[in-house]
C-alpha cells in the first residue's frame, strides 16, 4: 500500500507545528515554558514513533488474528461454541485473559497490544498505585489515594482500584506519561463530570473502565504534574481526548453519551491502538484529526480493532483526516448516518469488518467523504477487503487498486473475513474480572 513518504511527512509536521501550536492549544489557557517544552518533546517522539511502512504493521496484526483463530476452532459452524475454559477470542485477549493469575501478574497486559500502539507499555516499569478514594475535590493539590493524584506523578505507575467506584471528575483528568489505568477486578465508572485528557505525553494505557455521561467543564487551574499547575479553558466533553500524544492504547472500555466525542485523536498523535471497546448511544463517536488544514496529522497512524459499534450510534466510527487508519475486525451493528468518513485524503484500510446497515435507504453507504468532489477523492486510498456487508450496506472504494496492493513487500497475509467478527468482538467493553479466575 502506498504510504506517505517520510520526507514529506517531516515537512508537513514541522511546518504545521510552527503554525498550529500558538493558535490551537487544546484548552491550555497559558502556553507557558512547561507546555512549550512538552509540545517540543512530543513532536520529537511522534516523529520517532511514525512508521514509514505502515503496511508492515497491518501484516503483523493480521498474522496474529490468524493465529488466534487457529488456536480455537475457527470454522463458521462453531462461531457460537467454545472448547476448554478460556473464552478469549482474539489475539490481544488471548495474551492474558486465559490466565487465572492475571491479578498477580497485571503487567503482563502491557505485552499484549497489537497494531500501531504495539510499543506501548504504560506503567509496566513502575510500581503499583492503588486508588482508594473516588473523590476529586482538590484540583491543585490532589489528595493521595485519588485517581488524579496517581496520574500526575512523574514516575511510571500501574494504577489499580481497591474497590468498585464512580469517579466524577471536576475538570479534565490530565494523565502524565508512563501510566496504566487498569480497572480490572473492580467496576469503575468515570461519569457525570469531565473526561480523560492525554496531551503532549507518551506511553499511556487506559483499560477496563466505563466512561459515560461526560460533560463540558469550565476549566481553571489544574495540576497536570507534581511540579506544574496549568490554567485550562473549558473542556469539550470528550470521553478520552488524545492530543499530540504517542504510544497510547485504549482497550476494553464501555463508552456512551459524552457531550462531544467518545474518543478524539488529534494534533499529530500517532502509534495508537483502540481495541475491544463497546460504544453505544452517541452521535460523533471518534474523530481522528480536527481540522483539514492541520497537516501535522499526516503522521497519524491508528489501529481500530475488535470494537463493537452498537446501539444508538449515529456517525464517525471513525471520521478521519490525513493519516493512515487500519480498521480491522470490528462489528458495526448500528449507525444512523454513516460508519466511516473523512476528508483531506486519509488512507483507510477496512479489513474483515461486519457492517449491518440501518433500514433507512439513504444510510446504507458505509463511507462518507467530506469537502471534496469525486474528482479529488477518487485518488484517496480507501479499501475494503474481506468486509461482510449486510442489510444492503456498501463501501465505496477509491484510490489506485494496484497502488493499494503494493503495501507489502511480502505477500499479504490473509486476514479473517467479516464472518468471524462475532467471535472476535464477543467480549468487547469493560470486563467483569474476578480475582483467581480467568477474566
Amino acid at each position: 500500500m502506498e504510504a506517505i513518504k517520510p520526507s514529506l511527512s517531516l515537512f508537513f509536521f514541522f511546518f504545521s507545528f510552527v503554525l498550529i501550536v500558538p493558535a490551537f492549544r487544546a484548552h491550555i489557557a497559558e502556553f507557558d515554558e512547561v507546555w512549550q517544552k512538552r509540545a517540543e518533546e512530543a513532536r520529537k517522539i511522534a516523529l520517532e514513533t511514525y512508521h514509514p511502512n505502515p503496511e508492515e504493521v497491518t501484516d503483523h496484526f493480521n498474522e496474529h488474528v490468524r493465529m488466534a483463530l487457529e488456536g480455537t476452532n475457527s470454522t463458521r459452524r462453531d462461531l457460537h461454541k467454545y472448547n476448554g475454559k478460556c473464552l478469549a477470542t482474539n489475539p490481544i485477549d488471548r495474551c492474558w485473559r486465559c490466565r487465572s493469575d492475571w491479578a498477580q501478574n497485571r503487567k503482563r497486559l502491557a505485552d499484549c497490544v497489537k497494531g500501531f500502539g504495539r510499543k506501548t507499555v504504560g506503567g509496566k516499569f513502575g510500581r503499583i498505585y492503588v486508588v482508594t478514594d473516588p473523590s476529586d475535590n482538590n484540583l491543585v493539590t490532589p489528595k493521595p489515594g485519588t485517581l488524579r493524584h496517581a496520574v500526575i506523578q512523574k514516575k511510571p505507575l500501574w494504577i489499580i482500584f481497591d474497590r468498585s467506584m464512580v469517579i466524577t471528575l471536576k475538570q479534565e483528568l490530565m494523565v502524565n506519561s508512563d501510566k496504566t489505568i487498569d480497572g480490572r477486578g473492580a467496576n469503575v465508572h468515570i461519569a457525570y463530570g469531565a473526561g480523560i485528557t492525554v496531551q503532549f505525553v507518551r506511553n499511556v494505557i487506559i483499560h477496563n473502565l466505563h466512561i459515560h455521561d461526560i460533560i463540558s467543564c469550565n476549566g481553571g487551574l489544574i495540576r497536570d504534574s507534581v511540579d506544574h499547575i496549568g490554567l485550562r479553558t473549558a473542556s469539550d466533553g470528550d470521553g478520552v481526548s488524545i492530543f499530540g500524544a504517542t504510544n497510547v492504547w485504549v482497550d476494553h472500555l464501555s463508552m456512551s453519551n459524552c457531550k462531544d466525542g467518545l474518543i478524539d485523536i488529534i494534533e499529530g498523535s500517532t502509534g495508537i491502538t483502540l481495541s475491544n471497546n463497546h460504544m453505544t448511544h452517541h452521535n460523533d463517536v471518534m474523530l481522528f484529526g480536527a481540522n483539514d488544514g492541520h497537516s501535522i496529522d499526516a503522521i497519524m497512524q491508528i489501529t481500530v480493532a475488535f470494537n463493537h459499534f452498537g446501539r444508538g450510534l449515529v456517525q464517525r466510527m471513525p471520521r478521519c483526516r490525513w493519516g493512515f487508519i487500519h480498521v480491522v475486525n470490528n462489528d458495526y451493528t448500528h449507525w444512523l448516518m454513516y460508519a466511516i468518513g473523512g476528508s483531506s485524503h486519509p488512507t483507510i484500510i477496512s479489513q474483515g469488518n461486519r457492517f449491518i446497515a440501518p433500514p433507512t435507504m439513504a444510510a446504507k453507504e458505509v463511507t462518507k467523504r467530506d469537502d471534496a468532489p469525486e474528482s479529488v477523492w477518487k485518488d484517496w486510498i480507501w479499501r475494503s477487503e474481506g468486509d461482510l456487508m449486510m442489510n444492503g450496506a456498501f463501501f465505496i472504494q477509491s484510490g489506485n487498486p494496484k497502488a493499494a496492493k503494493r503495501y507489502s513487500r511480502k505477500d499479504m497475509i490473509k486476514y479473517k473475513s467479516g464472518s468471524f467478527v462475532t467471535r472476535l468482538t464477543r467480549f468487547s467493553g469493560a470486563l467483569k474480572c474476578v480475582v483467581g479466575k480467568p477474566c
